[in-house]
């Protein structure tokens, strides 16, 4: 998620609270804002990928993760809701009415235990949801730091959550049988720990060949590795990734989504010598402020988070093809 700064009304009776998505009052002065796109979702055909899936009712967004063969789930990122779509259909519906107070940033689906993890941004907060159900597993309070907890990465282990205002990263296990255990902490080391920016770790994914976390710096608009063990990091060079945000990993392709850029940069990693090359920048019309990504076969679904947009009213997910600039 790319930095911004907003007030939040959670609901009558609530106080207001500062939520440090980011610092988007800046972000405003250096970059354009993009005239809003149309609020209809554009219905897809039978078996077909839809091309904008409409989050009906959604008052802001900004995660996404796969589900399935084509479901997805996303999140409001004001009020924390989740809603429930298929990239084959041109609506997703709230699926979870999360409890006053929470925001929903970056999330995972654990399809094998069917749990649903999600960052919850300035709190220092981590919600597991049941992907069955709706209900809430269990709250983490990762840190009581100062914070932004921003994307989380799932390995065979559990799940790893990057805090864009500390040089950190959490780790909630999960056993062999879908239990939960208690979060742990991890240190990072090197070049990835720099908190000099404004807004910095950011999104995060897991290289299972590599058996490293890849996590994005958007203040340094760079990629990094990180050692799960140690937390030893290293700079993925040879390329630039400005405005970078949410990151998937696939073997040796990196997509990096790039919001403010309003597109989505794939790269061709070497783990072992931590280069990269870029292969091809995918764009679409109807890009918003991309954030974050879910990788369905040869299709991304991507969402619109829209900041910086006035008046923004309507918030979706946009379907491109994962390796040519073609729209699906």
């Amino acid at each position: 998620m790319e930095s911004t700064v907003m007030s939040i009304i959670i609901s009558p009776g609530h106080t207001r609270r500062r939520a440090a998505a980011g610092f988007l009052a800046l972000a405003a002065l250096l970059v354009p804002a993009p005239v809003a796109s149309a609020g209809e979702a554009v219905p897809s055909r039978s078996g077909e990928v839809a091309p904008v899936i409409l989050l009906d009712g959604a008052k802001g967004a900004e995660g996404i993760a796969a589900a399935g063969s084509t479901r997805f789930f996303a999140g409001d990122l004001i009020t924390g809701d989740i809603y429930r779509g298929d990239i084959r259909r041109d609506k997703a519906t709230r699926f979870i009415d999360a409890p006053d107070g929470r925001m929903a940033v970056g999330m995972k689906a654990d399809r094998h235990n069917d749990l649903l993890f999600v960052a919850g941004g300035p709190g220092g907060q981590a919600y597991v949801y049941d992907t069955d159900t709706g209900k809430t597993v269990r709250t983490y309070q990762l840190t009581t730091k100062e914070a932004f907890i921003n994307d989380v990465a799932l390995t065979d282990r559990g799940a790893w959550f990057t805090n864009s205002r500390q040089g950190e990263l959490y780790f909630i296990p999960v056993d062999d049988d879908g239990d939960l255990g208690s979060v742990r902490t991890l240190t990072i080391k090197g070049p990835a720990a720099d908190t000099s920016k404004q807004f910095n770790l950011n999104g995060i994914a897991y290289s299972r060949d590599a058996r490293r976390l890849v996590v994005a710096h958007t203040g340094n608009q760079t990629l990094y590795t990180v050692s799960p063990r140690t937390g030893n990091s290293t700079e993925i060079t040879g390329v630039k990734v400005a405005n970078v945000d949410g990151v998937l990993v696939k073997g040796d392709t990196v997509w990096a989504v790039q919001n403010f850029s309003n597109q989505i940069s794939r790269l061709r990693v070497n783990f072992h010598e931590s280069t990269a090359k870029l292969r091809e920048v995918i764009t679409s019309p109807d890009f918003n402020i991309p954030t974050t990504a879910a990788l369905f076969d040869d299709t991304l679904a991507a969402v619109n988070a829209k900041f910086g947009v006035p008046n923004a009213t309507t918030f979706e997910v946009v379907t491109v093809d994962a390796r040519t600039n073609a729209t699906k």
